[in-house]
């Protein structure tokens, strides 16, 4: 094969069962890959070179059936926890810490076949846009070196754009999946919450965090979905119905769907070039057979500060475990409170301290009733709003 790294989940399967191709040659192909290009790029805090080799070797003898990622070299971001390897989180506070156990979705994605090749980097706690707030590296838009890939899941969408993963995991609080693929022109899925476990994700925002694919294509993304979902006795908040069959559904096509747009699309802030992408893509699903009707999106003028006060709480009360005590960074040799201030001080960067401090001050006594528990309220209403929505439409652009 001419370049092992742009064959397709199916694709290499496919090429597999013919034992035209090893595993051993596609994860070296991404591993040289890796090499050449992520000086460059930035994506990976951590390759697993002799890990990722070993097991390519080890699958090269077994047998694939019921295996749907067998030999897919995967990158996972680096606050999804590996057993005896690093998760940092992208923190000092966390710098030297290796898990003694790996999150529910490495399991499921190893139980699959797949090859785990390394850790991507990522806004520190997954607390960024752009993953320029990582604590170890920037990562650079492999398509335009001097570009944002998005954040917090910069790494991962960045590896998979430039070729140097078939799939990554990433996590999505309030866009960290969506939005880095948007900017690398990949697919990415945050699935509904509970689809999937947070076991073994290092907490940002726990009733809003989600584990998710970044694939090139939506087929790869369905068939990396179908592997890491499903209830989870470790998480409680795993949804105990199974999950949806995602691949019957993909060449079904799009007529008579019903379709939202959200009103005033055109005059939002955006670049002109993807407010023309996104109209076009409106004109091709009408072509295509699919009804669209303008309708005011419930939430738009209060979701976003919703969003920062819920997550900005929970983000003070699970950074709470942090003090230098139990795990990770610890500094100073005096009293307890000055270990915490300079464990604390020194360990978190410039966001992740803002953000903590936010949310300590709305979950503060003479705050809480006007800040927190008002958002829980708004978020239900908005969450009702769009319930209303999905019961006349299929879809919303």
């Amino acid at each position: 094969m001419d370049d092992l790294t742009k064959l397709s989940i199916p694709e290499l399967g496919r090429l597999y069962g013919l034992r035209e191709i090893r595993p051993a040659e596609v994860v070296g192909a991404y591993l040289e890959r890796i090499e050449r290009l992520d000086r460059s790029v930035g994506a990976f805090l951590e390759i697993f070179r002799d890990g990722a080799m070993k097991r390519a070797a080890e699958l090269e003898d077994s047998d694939r059936s019921g295996k749907p990622l067998f030999g897919v070299p995967i990158a996972i971001k680096d606050n999804i926890c590996t057993r005896g390897r690093p998760t940092t989180a992208s923190s000092r506070i966390l710098e030297h810490y290796c898990p003694p156990y790996d999150a529910t979705v490495i399991g499921l994605l190893e139980g699959a076949g797949a090859v785990i090749i390394g850790k991507a980097n990522l806004d520190e706690f997954a607390m960024g846009s752009s993953t320029e707030n990582s604590a170890f590296k920037i990562t650079r838009n492999p398509w335009h070196l001097d570009y944002a890939p998005g954040g917090s899941s910069g790494g991962s969408a960045a590896a998979v754009a430039s070729g140097m993963a078939l799939v990554a995991l990433g996590s999505d609080t309030g866009g960290s999946i969506r939005q880095p693929a948007g900017l690398c022109g990949v697919v990415g899925l945050k699935g509904t919450y509970g689809r999937v476990s947070r076991y073994g994700l290092i907490a940002f925002a726990s009733s809003l965090d989600q584990i998710g694919p970044i694939t090139r294509d939506v087929r790869d993304c369905a068939i990396t979905m179908q592997v890491i979902s499903g209830h989870d006795p470790c998480d409680a908040t795993t949804i105990r119905e199974g999950a949806p069959d995602l691949l019957t559904g993909l060449y079904a096509g799009v007529g008579g769907m019903r379709i939202a747009v959200p009103a005033g699309l055109e005059t939002w802030s955006m670049d002109e070039s993807v407010r023309n992408a996104i109209m076009l893509a409106i004109e091709e699903l009408e072509n295509a057979g699919a009804e669209t009707e303008t309708i005011e999106l419930p939430g738009m003028d209060t979701s976003i500060a919703c969003y920062y006060i819920l997550a900005n709480a929970e983000a003070s009360s699970n950074l709470a475990r942090y003090d230098g005590v139990r795990y990770g960074l610890r500094e100073g040799t005096g009293s307890l409170i000055e270990m915490y201030e300079k464990t604390r001080g020194k360990g978190f960067g410039e966001e992740v301290k803002r953000r903590i401090l936010l949310g300590t001050y709305v979950l503060s006594a003479g705050y809480y009733d006007a800040y927190y528990s008002k958002a829980q309220q708004v978020r239900t209403l908005i969450r009702e709003g769009f319930e209303t929505v999905f019961k006349h439409f299929d879809l919303i652009v």
